[in-house]
């Protein structure tokens, strides 16, 4: 799980310093820089996922053959990405994460293979910028266990980059020969192959990679814009990887879940904790929310894979197609499916998860968030303008079902266009002991002059 994310010279961000909790919000104007950090965690993802590993960063493409998204994002060029436009500055990062388990690293050199290293978490370094007008990685490092392994420029130019390790006694052994110069990273995280032919002692370096890659596999997301609701859905069988960006693929989860037979751990307020069948705890969660009764998915005939989504919105009611209901329930299908779809230790990143909720289905959506946080140890990651989230998570807080610890919240603001994110300090209470001015608009001035005007226009019709 995602720990920590400091980054520079990316979009509006000139430096941001990040602490993600269990479930962690951005909240802030619009174009303050929300969507950005979210925005470059997928940009990391993306290029993880690419095929061609001569790119550096994959920018992502428009669409796709049938008109729909071929990326997680959409980021333009460099140009479009650094701070300021600036194509002389560099984009930096620290990314800090928590391992699923234990990662040892053996000695190679001792028959016992006692572990040099140890530990549960893992951070990696990157530099990207330009380079005789080519976008290059010009600097890459993993610290675990206190020990920096870094690839960084020989002092002569000539000369590549060479490989050294910091904060530890363990050195890279020279294999004979004349070294060659190593060329530059590959991607953004991973060592050149020619580092194994010069050093006769690198293979744990391909255990951060793998590390790496894995976390970048745990990250999910679902973007602000969903798919609308269809009459029917034709489902051939298969089991996505996840609900897709825009909730398209949300029947076929919800359907390879049903087939599958899985079952989801649910922890209700004061019943204890539950295992349920996939379609009835998405059925639990629309009716908690207030948004309907019933929830199923139904085939039209025998063997035609043709499904239709039937909701009752009543204990009573005849069961009715999901396209004749609520525009909201459709839209908050995907948000839920995607947070019990996922594996445990997931991260999941969501953005306005609340578009098209009523403000009390907005405040159930945070308890939904919490109660995945706890029960399946997914890590949320919301941006959002929903006020009504923000004050039920500090309502669990107060009541001390969350933990003050376990979420973090930031407010990101814009100044001479440079984004800022401050934290919001809450305490055990679920107090925000930092409220920063007109956070979601100017409440009290509002409620002043509607009683000033209200009163105002009471006295002109009494004269």
């Amino acid at each position: 799980m995602l720990n920590r994310l400091k980054l520079e010279n990316f979009k509006a961000w000139q430096r941001a310093d990040i602490a993600f909790g269990k479930v962690t919000g951005f909240f802030g104007a619009n174009s303050a820089g929300k969507s950005s950090l979210l925005q470059f965690l997928l940009l990391l993802k993306q290029t993880k996922n690419a095929t061609d590993r001569g790119l550096v960063l994959d920018f992502g493409g428009p669409t796709d053959l049938f008109g729909g998204p071929s990326d997680y994002a959409n980021l333009g060029t460099f140009k479009d990405l650094v701070h300021g436009r600036n194509e002389a500055k560099k984009i930096r990062w620290e990314l800090d994460w928590g391992l699923p388990s234990e990662l040892r690293i053996d000695d190679p050199r001792s028959a016992e293979r006692p572990p040099v290293f140890k530990g549960h978490t893992l951070q990696v370094k990157c530099a990207v910028g330009l380079q005789d007008e080519r976008l290059r990685a010009q600097a890459l490092a993993y610290r675990f266990n206190d020990a920096t392994f870094r690839l960084r420029p020989s002092r002569a130019p000539r000369d590549g980059f060479e490989l050294i390790a910091e904060g530890t006694s363990f050195a890279f052994a020279r294999a004979r020969g004349r070294p060659s110069p190593l060329p530059p990273p590959v991607k953004t995280h991973l060592f050149p192959s020619q580092a194994k032919n010069a050093y006769q002692n690198t293979d744990f370096l391909g255990d951060f990679e793998l590390a790496y890659e894995d976390f970048m596999d745990s990250l999910y997301y679902l973007g602000p814009l969903r798919v609308y609701p269809r009459r029917q859905y034709h489902w051939g069988g298969a089991s996505p990887v996840d609900v897709g960006p825009s909730g398209e693929r949300t029947m076929d989860a919800l359907l390879a879940a049903t087939r599958d037979r899985q079952t989801r751990t649910l922890r209700p307020a004061g019943k204890g904790v539950r295992r349920i069948e996939f379609q009835k705890i998405i059925a639990h969660w629309l009716k908690e929310l207030g948004l309907i009764y019933g929830f199923s998915l139904e085939q039209i005939a025998e063997g035609t894979n043709l499904y239709r989504a039937m909701v009752r919105t009543s204990r009573s009611g005849t069961p009715t197609a999901l396209t004749d209901v609520g525009f909201g329930v459709s839209q908050v299908l995907p948000a839920l499916a995607l947070l019990y779809y996922v594996p445990e230790g997931a991260t999941v990143l969501m953005e306005q998860p609340e578009i098209h909720l009523h403000p009390a289905v907005q405040g159930g959506l945070a308890d939904v968030m919490l109660n995945v946080a706890a029960a399946r140890n997914v890590q949320i990651v919301v941006e959002s303008h929903s006020e009504h989230l923000l004050r039920r998570l500090q309502r669990r807080v107060a009541e001390g079902s969350a933990s003050a610890e376990d979420v973090k919240l930031y407010f990101v603001s814009s100044q001479r266009g440079r984004a800022q994110a401050s934290q919001l300090l809450l305490n055990e209470w679920g107090e925000i002991e930092n409220w920063p001015e007109s956070f979601f608009g100017d409440e009290m001035g509002e409620i002043s002059a509607i009683a000033e005007h209200s009163l105002r226009r009471k006295i002109q019709g009494a004269e």
